[in-house]
């Protein structure tokens, strides 16, 4: 059986940070129409986005890391994955908000990234 070439580190962290912002954009989508139709409180909002965060950056590594550096790969696609969205979010909504909780989920997401990059390549798949 032929071994598949790995591959380049840029190719993943590419396609991880496009998994992680397309599963995070239908999840928050699915989770406003849900907000809608069950009235959910806005305590609940911040929680819940997190939660997606947590999920979309987690996904993205799991099914684009492979090989060595996980770590530094998925601190990668962590940080832009929130990068990102944000920045589309942002635009949508007709405002940049730059605070310490920005900061935080900066933080945040960075290091979910980098544990799940970790978590990511020592796992086998298939």
């Amino acid at each position: 059986m032929k071994k598949i070439k790995e591959q380049s580190a840029l190719s993943q962290i590419l396609k991880g940070v496009c998994l992680g912002v397309i599963f995070n954009f239908i999840a928050v989508i699915v989770f406003s129409f849900i907000i809608e139709i069950a009235g959910i409180t806005d305590n609940v909002i911040k929680p819940v986005n997190q939660f997606i965060k947590i999920i979309s950056v987690f996904i993205s590594c799991y099914f684009t890391l492979e090989g060595n550096k996980g770590y530094l790969k998925g601190l990668t696609v962590g940080l832009f994955v929130f990068l990102i969205t944000n920045v589309i979010f942002w635009l949508i909504s007709g405002g940049v908000f730059f605070s310490l909780s920005f900061i935080i989920d900066v933080i945040f997401c960075s290091l979910i990234g980098l544990i799940s990059g970790i978590i990511s390549v020592n796992i086998k798949k298939g």
